[in-house]
């Protein structure tokens, strides 16, 4: 019998579900709640996705939707942190899945979990060259003269080529990284809320922020009272709150690397949601404070076509707007490089089980125990899936331009969709165990009766309303339809469920039989598995 004597508390809770620690276990509990805090990023998707939750709503879309989803959100990570306590392993939400489902719904768990991981990549990735190129712009007039898609684009191929430099060179450096990003976030966004409170001359009403309705979808002819405003523009918004809080089962991927995984990364996930929820809700409210006026009214029509660096530069001028941008720029660089991170870790999981084609190649470790095929493989797939925002999308006139960024929306809700409906399985399915359940050192008790319900039923609503036709036209009923105003969210969703369906049922379901055990069979027998 193997001699498991010699190994550490989270070696042998490792060797119990079948792995030996290949990858190099040196982030402590704070770099664990570190990564998923730098995903989530307050100063990344509060700003590359406000236009979503103000043009479908308004300020009541921010005020409101923001702090309700995020509870529903701390929910939904309060239902991880108890999987995650009793299954700290890097497959996450795919192993969890596996263990309490079988293989098939650990397949389908994997393949969502790993399509939105990728999309959130490519999104924060792309949000990220965007603002770069918005932080040159403000400080040059004649950089930003010579704009085009194709320069952001190509902004957006350096910047996965850097983030995939920085996960490559070593697993220890990004905890590094992820520690420094935590302050630059808690430094930055403090920075930039004093700096909206103080800087502008002017500030809206407590009545505008919180009352105030604007609807800029195209959808009910403008109308901010009619059902069709409440039941399907202001949802369009939920966008904004559910990309920006999500990533954060970065905290399970990473716990074959994170010291007393079973307590840090448990803690990590709901510990990050929460400092999110309020830290973002007190960003955006600054924010919408500073929305500046026009003609001795609100700009709602000028915030919906420019976002958040109108704002800035309208209610601060040139340089203040563009340190502001500077800030959120460099944010979403420490954000992009985590969420290289955590979907190659992922990549290297599902491979390590063979569910991915070429797993030999991307399973593979360097020298310093680093999936680096699984990170080129996860740049080279989210260039691909981002090249329709090379297509201009312009709903207003060739005089009165309205830019809408369609395939950053739709990419972006393609890594909402996929992350909630690969988290729904495993919650649900927890709940289908009841008190069979193991839990590990961090649980729910008997709470999980009412929260896990919850979390699932939040996450099938919110995907719903993700898919629909963000503008009339791209609705195909619509005598305007045209594709590139096409939502193409549900087209990758659903076409890869369909194509993972007829790939289980024509082969995968005789030879994926779910996690394999990578650690000698003889200390499995001294744990009794």
């Amino acid at each position: 019998m193997a001699d498991t004597t010699q190994m550490g508390e989270d070696e042998r809770r490792l060797a119990q579900l079948g792995y030996k620690q290949d990858l190099n276990r040196s982030w402590s509990g704070f770099s664990n709640f570190a990564i998923s805090f730098s995903i989530i990023s307050i100063l990344a998707g509060c700003f590359t996705n406000f236009g979503a939750g103000f043009n479908n709503g308004g300020p009541i879309s921010i005020s409101w939707t923001w702090p309700i989803l995020g509870a529903f959100i701390l929910i939904i990570g309060f239902t991880m942190s108890e999987l995650v306590s009793s299954y700290p392993t890097s497959g996450g939400i795919y192993w969890w899945a596996s263990k309490l489902g079988g293989p098939r719904a650990g397949f389908f768990t994997g393949w969502l979990n790993l399509i939105g991981l990728i999309a959130v990549t490519a999104g924060v990735a792309y949000g990220c060259a965007t603002f770069i190129d918005l932080t040159l712009s403000t400080y040059s007039s004649s950089y930003a003269g010579n704009y085009s898609l194709t320069r952001v684009f190509i902004t957006f191929l350096l910047v996965l080529a850097l983030i995939s430099v920085l996960n490559i060179f070593s697993g220890h450096l990004m905890a590094i990284l992820n520690n420094v990003s935590v302050w630059w976030h808690v430094v930055g966004a403090t920075a930039i809320v004093l700096i909206l409170v103080f800087v502008p001359d002017h500030h809206q009403s407590f009545s505008y922020v919180f009352t105030e309705r604007f609807n800029n979808s195209g959808y009910a002819g403008g109308s901010t009272s009619s059902p069709v405003f409440w039941f399907a523009v202001l949802p369009f918004g939920f966008l904004l709150t559910q990309y920006t809080i999500t990533g954060f089962d970065a905290c399970a991927h990473l716990s074959e690397e994170t010291e007393s995984a079973s307590m840090g990364a448990a803690k990590g996930i709901w510990r990050s949601i929460f400092y999110s929820v309020v830290g973002g809700y007190i960003l955006l409210l600054a924010v919408v404070f500073a929305i500046p006026d026009k003609g001795g009214s609100p700009d709602n029509a000028g915030v919906g076509a420019g976002g958040v660096a109108y704002i800035f530069v309208q209610s601060m001028g040139n340089h203040w707007a563009a340190f502001v941008l500077f800030i959120s720029a460099s944010a979403q660089v420490f954000c992009a490089t985590s969420c290289m991170t955590s979907a190659s870790r992922m990549t290297f999981a599902f491979s390590r089980d063979g569910a991915i084609p070429g797993s030999s190649t991307l399973r593979k470790l360097t020298a310093k125990r680093v999936p680096a095929n699984a990170v080129w493989m996860v740049a080279i797939v989210s260039a691909i899936v981002t090249a329709p925002a090379l297509i201009k999308v312009n709903l207003g006139t060739a005089k009165d331009p309205l830019i809408i960024p369609v395939a950053f929306y739709a990419v972006t809700s393609i890594a909402v969709i996929g992350l909630y409906l690969a988290f729904a399985i495993p919650i649900w399915l927890r709940f289908r165990h009841g008190d069979r359940f193991e839990v590990g050192a961090w649980n729910n008790g008997a709470k999980y009766k009412w929260m896990n319900p919850i979390a699932v039923a939040e996450i099938i609503i919110v995907s719903i309303f993700l898919m629909l036709p963000f503008v009339p036209a791209a609705n195909p009923f619509s005598d305007a339809f045209d594709w590139k105003f096409v939502n193409y969210a549900p087209v990758i969703t659903i076409g890869a469920l369909v194509i993972l369906t007829i790939w289980w049922e024509v082969s995968a379901k005789h030879w994926f039989k779910g996690p394999k055990h990578t650690i000698d069979e003889a200390v499995l027998e001294a744990f009794g598995e």
